[in-house]
């Protein structure tokens, strides 16, 4: 599906080789099951891959930092996370080996037109996700709010997508029950015909099923009401996603301003004293051909200084850019949480009142068909 064109791609062979269902325990410290896919990337020559493991997490935050590295470009979409829309004979299950494979195809083929792609082809972190084998999105401090938070929404996602597929079940169920009824109103009518005595209770109940039979349809249609408004939260727990994973972005680009400010201050700190910390090319070159003169010296000093006050004012700016953004998100977040308790107290108690209407109005049919029966 993916032309290779001028891109890296033809000195680049990139394969989601495989999936591995694991088990572990996730960011809140709780047993979960999820599935990794194997990443190789072939450079030829030489022909052994380089082969590491993705979470399909990994992959949501590598195209959340696209998206917003990158506002001009139309990034490359993933395949569905959740198991929807599909034929109904398919299995809606997360781990289900059919639907991982069509997922392993589709995470393929997102790297493919990433790579495929004349700018992000060349972004840094796209190399780092295809060649660093540890999550190069790790946080040194992550915020554990967030992280709660991230792992709520998954929950609630399931838990609506549980609740929803359970109404529909039922709804299917449901609605079978109601129609069978129409056979009662038609068998009592027929056998009406045949009752002199009997004909008009008969007759009389077999209305009153008849009725029953054609109320489903209303009462489907108002449940389906109910239905959109647990689906309106199904979609707002995406919304809430996204945003965990623009704070964690955030927080990474704060956390490799800090790290290359930490750096450059180490360089001058060797620079300054003539003794160095770590194995560099730099220190290995200057024991092969001698040190640097005094003007060099110092001209790279006066380098390091100015680019190590511009690092200290984008560190602040990402600070004040984290902070803020912390802040303002949290304020909506609570926000959001008060609207979404009391929208769904209202949705599931108007439910349940409709399901005991429904259930009274049942009653009520057979009701009117045994005083039918009490007259012939």
């Amino acid at each position: 599906m993916v032309e290779k064109g001028t891109s890296v791609l033809k000195k680049l062979e990139i394969n989601v080789a495989e999936a591995e269902k694991r088990t572990g325990k996730n960011t809140v410290n709780m047993q979960e099951t999820y599935t990794v896919y194997l990443v190789e990337t072939r450079v030829s020559p030489p022909p052994t891959p380089d082969t590491l493991w993705r979470r399909y997490s990994e992959f949501e935050l590598l195209r959340t930092y696209l998206l917003v590295t990158y506002p001009y470009i139309i990034i490359p979409p993933l395949p569905e996370k959740r198991a929807e829309f599909v034929w109904h004979k398919l299995s809606a299950d997360n781990l289900d080996p059919d639907f991982v494979e069509r997922r392993r195809v589709g995470l393929e083929n997102f790297l493919l037109r990433v790579m495929s792609h004349p700018v992000l082809c060349k972004d840094k972190i796209v190399f780092l996700f295809l060649t660093e084998i540890e999550n190069i999105f790790s946080f040194k401090s992550p915020d554990k709010r967030f992280t709660a938070l991230k792992q709520y929404s998954d929950e609630l996602n399931t838990a609506i997508s549980q609740l929803l597929r359970v109404r529909a079940r039922v709804a299917d169920r449901l609605y079978g029950v109601y129609k069978v009824h129409g056979n009662y109103g038609r068998v009592f009518s027929e056998w009406s015909a045949i009752e002199k005595e009997m004909g008009d209770g008969l007759q009389s109940a077999g209305h009153h099923m008849d009725t029953y039979a054609a109320s489903i349809d209303d009462i489907l249609e108002e449940e389906e009401h109910y239905a959109d408004q647990l689906k309106e939260y199904l979609f707002y727990t995406e919304a809430v996603r996204s945003v965990c994973r623009k704070h964690e972005l955030i927080q990474y680009e704060l956390e490799v301003a800090a790290q290359d400010l930490a750096s450059k201050k180490q360089q001058r700190e060797e620079l300054a004293t003539g003794m160095v910390r770590v194995f560099s090319l730099k220190g290995m070159t200057s024991k092969l051909f001698g040190q640097e003169s005094q003007e060099q010296r110092e001209s790279r000093l006066a380098a390091l200084e100015q680019s190590i006050q511009e690092g200290e004012q984008a560190l602040k700016e990402k600070n004040a850019e984290c902070q803020e953004f912390v802040q303002t998100a949290w304020e909506d977040i609570e926000r959001f949480k008060e609207q979404k308790d009391r929208d769904l107290r209202e949705a599931l108690i108007s439910y349940a009142i409709m399901q005991i209407s429904m259930c009274k109005k049942g009653i009520q049919v057979w009701s009117n068909a045994k005083e039918c029966f009490n007259k012939m």
